[in-house]
């Protein structure tokens, strides 16, 4: 049995190694040329270094455009969903803005964060949130606990003074790797779309990864099934598959299936023989299916398929056959089916609301594309897009964002996704245009916040807005407009301060109006 001097010596020779191989392995993160592969390998250190099973790690370069890089692990969709859709609030925001670590033994039961949405939807207890700091944040590091598995404690002194070493030690790695970035040194998200997806805006590594997957897919002519929430692109997407493929030069017909009932499904997919039915033209009537022959047929809203539609639909599929209404001669289809869904497929399979096996038959290949809230990084790039459409839809000349309507579309939820981003910011140009501007500001965005706020008060968009307008403008004129003093009260960067008025549209005429 070892005596106490000998174990003394082999716990510091142990623990000497240990420190040697963290050095190590911090040298080899050094070598990364790009971004992805460094937190990857940040990713793989921290998981070693503690004994937490989610670990979400990312850079960010506010630059213009803004980009942000990020690596996640032990995660589900649905909690990653929740992490990156809350980037811009709760725990990896207040980390952030403050530059501090954040500390947690259960979100739920904290009061900083447990009226959070993604807090009580996710259940989430012990977190331990560090920023990566180079002069100002530049990144984080959240590692969140097991509800009831005792296997990370954020109180653990060990694990905080080690991750908080690692975030420490990556800050410059990490702002090489973002100065690289800017001076077009690595690969930055942005690089050329892939052919056919040209349209497609956003250079956030979620989007950039599903666009490379899909320019792959489109030249395999097989079915595809784009899953996401409404209003996230899905028909755009559609279309760039359609434009990459080699059915490019053939027609792209969409069929809404939400918008047909179940007695005219088959005569719009299908189409109708002369004489089937009194409405039917003398030449018969062509469906969609022979429309898109050679090219790709959009099933929009597929979820939305009654069963009887669905086995009809299926038998296409299968036997690449089908049959005119009333008649009883078997046509080639010569089609690339292409759908897209808001619903969870696989739930209605288990409640028996959708076919299974047609849903396999579709889902040959599936895309999820992201929520906005996942990738708020192209919320701005977006905005200017549909800014300069705008323009030149309505004949207005060239307008532009301005500061303020810039930190407006940042800091707004968008639960509508890209098509609320669009619609806003098209009503807004044309407010611009009334008062005969050349920017497009937040008061344009969002005119009269005050009755704005009161009418969408139900919402949690329009409270969440009233209420923190509310609260900026009570210590704003309780500090006498002292940004310091504001900062230090609202425990929030200067920086993320100017943001937030910028966004309101606020100034001391302004606040004293909207107060009074």
């Amino acid at each position: 049995m070892l005596g106490y001097a000998a174990r003394v010596s082999t716990a510091a020779t142990d623990r000497i190694a240990r420190e040697r191989d963290l050095y190590r392995r911090l040298l080899e993160l050094g070598v990364h040329d790009e971004p992805e592969s460094f937190l990857r390998g940040a990713l793989t250190l921290l998981a070693e270094l503690t004994s937490a099973r989610r670990i979400y790690v990312e850079l960010r370069d506010d630059d213009s455009p803004p980009v942000t890089w990020w690596a996640a692990e032990g995660f589900d969709a649905a909690q990653l969903e929740a992490i990156r859709g809350t980037i811009s609030r709760g725990i990896i925001a207040e980390s952030i803005a403050t530059g501090r670590t954040v500390l947690t033994a259960s979100a739920l039961d904290d009061p900083r964060f447990r009226d959070l949405a993604s807090v009580k939807a996710q259940e989430i207890e012990s977190v331990l949130c560090v920023p990566i700091i180079r002069d100002l944040p530049i990144g984080v590091v959240y590692l969140q606990g097991d509800r009831n598995v005792a296997s990370f404690s954020p109180f653990d002194a060990e694990v905080q003074r080690n991750v908080e070493f690692l975030a420490g030690a990556i800050a410059p790695l990490g702002d090489r790797l973002i100065e690289r970035t800017r001076k077009g040194l690595a690969v930055r998200p942005g690089a050329p779309r892939p052919a056919g997806f040209e349209r497609v805006v956003g250079g956030s590594p979620l989007i950039l990864e599903l666009l490379n997957r899909l320019a792959l897919a489109a030249k395999l002519d097989m079915h595809i099934l784009f899953t996401g929430p409404s209003g996230s692109g899905k028909t755009m997407l559609a279309q760039s598959v359609h434009a990459a493929s080699a059915r490019s030069g053939k027609p792209f017909v969409e069929l809404n299936c939400a918008a047909i009932p179940e007695s005219l499904f088959e005569n719009e997919l299908f189409g109708a023989a002369p004489g089937a039915h009194s409405a039917v033209p003398r030449g018969g009537m062509t469906g969609k299916v022979e429309a898109a022959t050679g090219g790709t047929l959009f099933l929009d809203e597929i979820g939305e398929l009654p069963l009887g539609s669905q086995a009809k639909l299926l038998q296409l599929l299968q036997d690449k056959t089908y049959y005119r209404l009333g008649s009883a001669e078997a046509r080639r289809a010569d089609v690339r089916i292409v759908s897209a869904t808001n619903r969870d497929l696989a739930s209605l399979v288990r409640e028996r609301r959708f076919r299974e096996d047609l849903y396999y038959r579709l889902r040959v290949f599936e895309a999820r594309v992201p929520a906005l809230s996942e990738r708020r990084e192209d919320i701005v790039p977006l905005a200017k897009q549909f800014c300069h459409a705008a323009c030149e839809k309505h004949g207005l000349g060239e307008k532009t964002l301005s500061p303020s309507g810039i930190s407006a579309v940042k800091t707004a939820e968008w639960p509508g996704n890209v098509r609320e981003l669009a619609n806003q910011i098209e009503s807004a140009v044309l407010n611009a245009h009334l008062r005969a501007a050349d920017e497009v500001a937040a008061t344009d965005l969002f005119p009269d916040e005050r009755a704005r706020a009161t009418e969408d008060a139900s919402s949690l968009q329009g409270a969440t807005r009233q209420f923190q307008r509310a609260h900026l403008v009570a210590v704003l004129e309780a500090s006498d407009w002292n940004m310091s003093e504001t900062a230090r009260r609202l425990d929030i960067a200067r920086s993320h301060l100017y943001n937030l008025i910028r966004a309101h549209g606020l100034t001391r005429v302004s606040a004293k109006a909207w107060k009074g």
